[in-house]
C-alpha cells in the first residue's frame, strides 16, 4: 500500500502523516509508505503506485478536482478522500466518485472511521481468486470479476477481461468471495455490486454493457438494501 498526500499547506500534510502514522500503529499495521506534494502536478507526475490519495483542493497549478478526476481516468480504483474547508466543491469531487469528502481542520476520530473503511476496501480491491478450468489456472483480481453464472456444475466467470469456465460450482463462489461486494441474486447468479448500472425485480443491469443477471423476485429486497449499503460504504 502507497498513500499519497497533497497540500500547499506544509502543517496540513505533517498532520495528516501524523494520523495515518498512529492508525496503523494502533491497529498493529505496517506504516505504508507516506509520499507528501505541495502541489497537484507534482503528484500527477509521480510515477510511484497511488492506492489512497488525499487531495486538498484549493492549489497552485492544477487543483484538487482535476487531480482527481485525472487519477481515476489513470486508475478508477484509487480511493480519493478530499480534504477542504470548502463545502461548494462536494459535487464537483462526487462526479469522479470521491471515496470521502472530509473538512477542515480534521478530526483524527473521523480519519481513523474512514481509514477502517478505506483499508477494507483497499484489501477487497487487491484480493484474487484463482480460477481453473481443469487444464489451465488463471489469477484474476477479485474487483475484476462481473459476475458468476452457473453452467450445469460447473461456472462461467464474467471479468473486464473476458470470460472463463471454472469447474467449481456456484456454491463454491458464495463462500470465496467477498459478502460486502458480491451477492447471490439467483440460483444460478453471483454479481459484483461494483459493476451493477440498474436493477428491477427481475433483471440486473451491469455497466459498460457488460450484459445482465437475474434476480430472483423474493431476492429483491434483499438485495437492494444490500446494493444501498454497499453504495453507502463505497461511495459515500
Amino acid at each position: 500500500m502507497r498513500i499519497l498526500i497533497c497540500d500547499d499547506e506544509q502543517a496540513v500534510t505533517e498532520k495528516i502523516s501524523q494520523y495515518l502514522k498512529e492508525y496503523f500503529t494502533y491497529n498493529d499495521h505496517e506504516i505504508p509508505e507516506l509520499a507528501t506534494f505541495s502541489d497537484g502536478d507534482s503528484l500527477l507526475a509521480d510515477a510511484g503506485q497511488k492506492d489512497i490519495v488525499f487531495l486538498d483542493i484549493e492549489m497552485p497549478g492544477s487543483n484538487g478536482i482535476l487531480v482527481g478526476a485525472e487519477l481515476k481516468k489513470e486508475n478508477p480504483n484509487v480511493l480519493i478522500f478530499i480534504t477542504t474547508s470548502y463545502m461548494q466543491y462536494l459535487d464537483d469531487a462526487m462526479s469522479f466518485h470521491v471515496f470521502r469528502y472530509l473538512t477542515k481542520p480534521l478530526e483524527k476520530e473521523r480519519l481513523f472511521k474512514n481509514m477502517d473503511e478505506a483499508v477494507r476496501f483497499y484489501y477487497r480491491l487487491v484480493s484474487t481468486v484463482i480460477i481453473d478450468d481443469g487444464n489451465t489456472a488463471k489469477k484474476v483480481s477479485e474487483s475484476d470479476i462481473i459476475y458468476i453464472e452457473a453452467q450445469a456444475r460447473n461456472t462461467l466467470v464474467h471479468t473486464v477481461f473476458g470470460v472463463y469456465p471454472a469447474k467449481k460450482p456456484i456454491h463454491f463462489w458464495i463462500d470465496k468471495l467477498n459478502a460486502g461486494s458480491f451477492f447471490q441474486t439467483h440460483k444460478s447468479y453471483i454479481v459484483n455490486m461494483k459493476y451493477v448500472a440498474e436493477f428491477s425485480h427481475e433483471i440486473i443491469t451491469f455497466s459498460a454493457d457488460h450484459g445482465h443477471a437475474y434476480l430472483a423476485r423474493r431476492k429483491y429486497k434483499q438485495f437492494k438494501k444490500a446494493f444501498f449499503i454497499y453504495i453507502e460504504h463505497n461511495h459515500g
